[in-house]
């Protein structure tokens, strides 16, 4: 049976020049777990919208086509009857997070429908979330990961058929991620729930998703078995999805001869390593730069500790008397689990929190008595929620206002060319709360450059990004140099860290647990295990395959590993 069918589906979001859907038609089996993928701005989440209703009953436009779940036409059911067999997970998932404990969170919703065994209904998807136990608990409690989950026993516990997930695991630690994608594989096999996923992490859709949606210019290009599209390198890559890494390589050494015409593609480690077998490593293993002298420091951090207070319990702990010194110049990857504190240390650097103990200096004076505001024209950071960077109804004006408030000569001019520079004209005018995630990241940047810092913070900036977005974030953190010299990123984006850093901070229980280039942290095995990250994929087929094999980039690889 037909979970979903869509039959020429059009629609345009009031004042659009052109639909964001065109003409899609579409089958997805009861029972699948399905994959939809492609640049942003491509429709996917727009699409989503329409299987519960939201489009057309609540987010209005022109509307065409139809949308058919189980059989019923979501232009005759409202949006409270349809939530009943569609549950989503929105991409801002915090939101749905409306209660303060977890039982009372994922039951909330059956409450509202007045279902006399509301309660008991929130305490299975809590254990099919894999949040048993945690009833009881405060939402702050939880982690990102376990506040995601949260929100997925929140949609669960009205038990219907067909589950959306809009980039589940985009900001969450590898640990986190394999929970997530674990428990949908359960609601997937054991409990046949439809699962649909906008993913842009390949190497997850290759572990765990049946088929693959390509979508193109609001259209739907193709629906493939996963294996199948994700061997598609070449049209993967022109619509910005990143085939997973092992894919890239393999048809690139085909292409070079290394492997047979007739060699089927990998698209995951297990099957690189047949299809590698027969090569040999030939790269130079494992060289640690010399140590140079440090430049002056940028942002220090000295026996810094900092707790959050708790209603139940003991108050969580998060630094202990922690040193961290950032240099002039740096580029610095601050990578590290869930909840290890990453983004508290990007808010003492500007002022946004103050430590218990200890002091935190701005090239080389006391920020602890300074106001927030007089540190922005040396310091700024772009939060990891893109959307609490608009304040005001525009996008030009969100841009123009820290230059605008402070009395900046060319602010107008100044507006206008980083608008240029993210790619932002054409949706200037639009509020920058509606955009696109991808759209979103790029204004966001844009405010956070906007006067010119010398010191730039940003807090997972890759998360949601298709790769020309994602590459065009690296090249402007190329072109800041002469004005923003130094520059700090946190994120759980292993490809971003391998391919950008020169310094990589690793947090763990309260304090650094490593710190020096990629050779010293990916290659410390200890390290990895005892924190949980997670190197490149590529990397890790390297190893699988010679011990002495450090290839954090698909080029790497295809360097260390080609026939000479």
């Amino acid at each position: 049976m037909n979970a979903i069918e869509i039959q020429n589906l059009t629609f345009s979001y009031p004042a659009a020049e052109a639909p964001v859907l065109r003409d899609v038609s579409l089958t997805v089996e009861e029972g699948d777990f399905l994959a939809i993928v492609g640049n942003n701005g491509c429709g996917k989440s727009t699409l989503c919208k329409a299987l519960n209703g939201l489009i057309p009953h609540f987010l209005v436009g022109d509307f065409s086509g139809s949308v058919k779940i189980f059989g019923e036409d979501t232009l005759g059911a409202d949006v409270g009857a349809l939530a009943r067999k569609v549950g989503y997970v929105y991409q801002d998932f915090e939101n749905q997070i409306v209660r303060p404990t977890a039982l009372d969170d994922a039951s909330y919703a059956c409450l509202n429908y007045a279902m006399e065994d509301y309660e008991d209904r929130g305490r299975e998807a809590l254990a099919l979330c894999g949040l048993q136990g945690r009833e009881d608990d405060y939402v702050f409690q939880l982690s990102g990961g376990q506040t995601h989950l949260l929100a997925l026993a929140g949609a669960v516990s009205l038990r219907p058929n067909i589950l959306i997930l809009d980039e589940p695991i985009a900001q969450l630690d590898p640990a986190h991620a394999d929970r997530i994608y674990g428990v949908l594989r359960e609601l997937n096999e054991k409990h046949g729930k439809t699962i649909l996923v906008i993913e842009h992490h390949t190497e997850y859709i290759a572990d765990y998703c049946k088929h693959v949606l390509l979508m193109r210019d609001g259209g739907a290009a193709w629906k493939l078995p996963t294996r199948e599209a994700l061997q598609r390198v070449d049209e993967l890559q022109a619509c910005n999805i990143f085939p997973p890494q092992v894919t890239t390589a393999a048809e690139r050494l085909r292409r070079a001869g290394c492997l047979p015409a007739s060699s089927p593609l990998p698209t995951t480690v297990e099957e690189g390593k047949a299809i590698f077998s027969a090569l040999r490593y030939r790269g130079a293993g494992k060289v640690l730069p010399e140590k140079t002298e440090a430049a002056e420091p940028a942002v220090a951090l000295r026996n810094v500790s900092v707790s959050y207070r708790s209603v139940k319990g003991e108050d969580r702990k998060v630094f202990r008397g922690l040193n961290l010194s950032i240099h002039k110049g740096e580029k610095v990857a601050l990578i590290g689990s869930n909840g290890a504190g990453k983004s508290t240390m990007m808010r003492l650097m500007v002022g946004l929190l103050k430590p218990e103990a200890g002091d935190v200096q701005l090239l080389g004076q006391s920020i602890l008595r300074r106001k927030t505001e007089d540190l922005s024209r040396t310091i700024s950071l772009v939060y990891q929620n893109p959307e609490q960077m608009f304040i005001q109804d525009s996008v030009r004006a969100d841009v123009a206002y820290a230059m605008r408030v402070r009395g900046e000569a060319d602010w107008k001019a100044r507006t206008e060319d980083l608008l240029r520079r993210f790619r932002l004209e054409e949706i200037a005018d639009r509020d920058g709360r509606l955009l696109s995630g991808g759209q979103m990241r790029r204004a966001s940047l844009a405010i956070g450059i906007a006067l010119n810092p010398g010191i730039l913070l940003l807090d997972e900036p890759t998360a949601n990004l298709d790769i020309a977005t994602r590459r065009e974030i690296l090249r402007t953190l190329t072109d800041l140099k002469g004005v923003t010299d130094t520059v700090l990123i946190a994120t759980h984006d292993m490809q971003l860290v391998c391919e950008w850093a020169e310094r990589i901070v690793v947090l763990c229980e309260g304090g650094v647990a490593a710190d020096g280039p990629r050779d010293a942290v990916f290659g410390d095995r200890a390290v990895i295990e005892r924190v949980g990250i997670r190197p490149p994929e590529i990397f890790t087929m390297g190893q699988a395959l010679d011990g002495r094999a450090l290839c954090y980039t698909v080029g790497e690889f295809e360097r260390d590993f080609a026939e000479a």
